[in-house]
């Protein structure tokens, strides 16, 4: 279900009207002035859906400002004018850019190479934490993925199936807090069948401070994969649309992460925290064939087309395509198949391990296993052979009463 505000429309627009220029030069203004009215046109023309929507107001004060910088007149043409693209080399790169700017040189310039960790959501959704725990959530609705000093990040996942558990995300909303000479406040967002290459305000990069450059948002492959670079909180940002759904994976610095003004009043933030214990769900529940037989009835119009009806054995057979290490990213595909019959979710899976091997730190911890139920979620040492604990135990227990009897 997508929201009525039609931001995103108009952001697109402006961006193709400008083609990403975001300080045209003298002989341009006039077309940029008029690519300037149409796009605060176009958000006149969604303010009344659109009052709750961070990405809309920051908007509207980035027209307003950029009006004022280059002297428009807020009365004039407003056809979609297409400025001349900028020529290689010429994208507002400054060597000049302050140190402070660029995270390892300044934050780091006397002691040791930061430590980096990673966050990822995607699917059904499964969550990775910074701490390396794994989760399957519900959390349907608007949940906060990040929250610190220097950035906010907010999902909301919505059903996908009707009457099901099973939800994805469908809204990504990523907001960079201004920060000293660095960036200005920048707003990304992103939504099912909407995956810009530029903020909220049209621009691709952090403002008009100097080391706006700091902050650059690059197109991989245009409407499925984005990358933002924040240097200057040393954080690499990935987001995908795999199928109708978002993705999300994060490299940030320890530092960065535990940057709060009041870490122990702090609220609930998913990539740290995880999901609530009432949120999370057992996948190991969905392996009985009794389970797998009740989910194939259960189908729904929601998806364009009618989804296919997985049994355990079609759901392992067609995850091990992608991910032939059966690690609890295999096993989220094989529980996505099953809940939702969409294929799609597969490929989720397969990127999100992609992500965590381009992102994480150590490679020694790429792939995750099941671990014992614990409720420090992720804290629990991994246990593969219960069975044998548990015969092991009883043989030990027979053992003590044995030898009480011959004392």
């Amino acid at each position: 279900v997508t929201s009525p505000c039609n931001i995103l429309k108009c952001n697109s627009e402006y961006l193709a009207a400008t083609s990403g220029s975001h300080h045209p030069g003298t002989e341009e203004v006039p077309e940029f002035c008029t690519a300037l009215r149409a796009y605060a046109h176009c958000t006149r023309s969604t303010a009344r859906t659109c009052r709750g929507d961070l990405a809309y107001h920051s908007a509207v004060h980035g027209i307003d400002d950029l009006m004022v910088q280059h002297n428009c007149s807020k009365d004039g043409p407003t056809s979609q004018p297409r400025l001349r693209t900028l020529p290689p080399g010429d994208s507002q790169e400054r060597s000049d850019s302050p140190e402070i700017c660029h995270y390892e040189k300044s934050f780091h310039k006397h002691s040791a190479t930061p430590n980096y960790t990673h966050c990822g959501l995607f699917g059904d959704p499964h969550l990775r934490t910074f701490t390396d725990s794994f989760q399957t959530c519900k959390v349907q609705g608007a949940w906060p993925l990040i929250d610190n000093n220097y950035l906010n990040v907010q999902v909301t996942n919505t059903p996908v199936l009707p009457g099901s558990t099973a939800t994805a995300t469908s809204k990504l909303t990523i907001i960079f807090k201004s920060f000293q000479e660095c960036v200005d406040q920048k707003v990304y967002q992103a939504e099912m069948d909407e995956l810009p290459a530029a903020f909220a305000d049209g621009s691709k990069n952090g403002g008009d401070k100097h080391g706006a450059n700091s902050l650059k948002i690059t197109e991989k492959v245009s409407g499925q994969h984005i990358e933002i670079q924040a240097k200057y909180i040393g954080t690499t940002i990935v987001v995908r649309q795999v199928g109708r759904y978002l993705t999300f994976a994060v490299r940030m610095p320890e530092e960065v992460v535990n940057a709060v003004e009041d870490r122990d009043n702090q609220g609930l933030y998913l990539c740290l925290r995880g999901c609530p214990l009432n949120q999370q769900i057992d996948v190991q529940t969905f392996r009985s064939p009794q389970a797998t037989e009740g989910r194939t009835r259960r189908k729904g119009p929601v998806l364009p087309a009618a989804p296919e009806a997985f049994t355990y054995e079609t759901a392992t057979a067609k995850c091990r395509e992608k991910l032939p290490v059966e690690d609890l990213y295999f096993q989220s595909c094989v529980f996505d198949l099953l809940t939702t019959g969409d294929v799609n979710f597969m490929l989720a899976a397969y990127y999100a391990f992609e992500d965590v091997k381009m992102l994480h730190s150590n490679k020694e911890k790429l792939h995750l296993y099941e671990r014992t139920r614990d409720l420090s979620a992720g804290n629990a040492a991994p246990s593969r052979h219960p069975q044998a604990l548990l015969a092991l135990w009883a043989a030990l227990l027979c053992l003590s009463q044995w030898w009480s009897v011959l004392l």
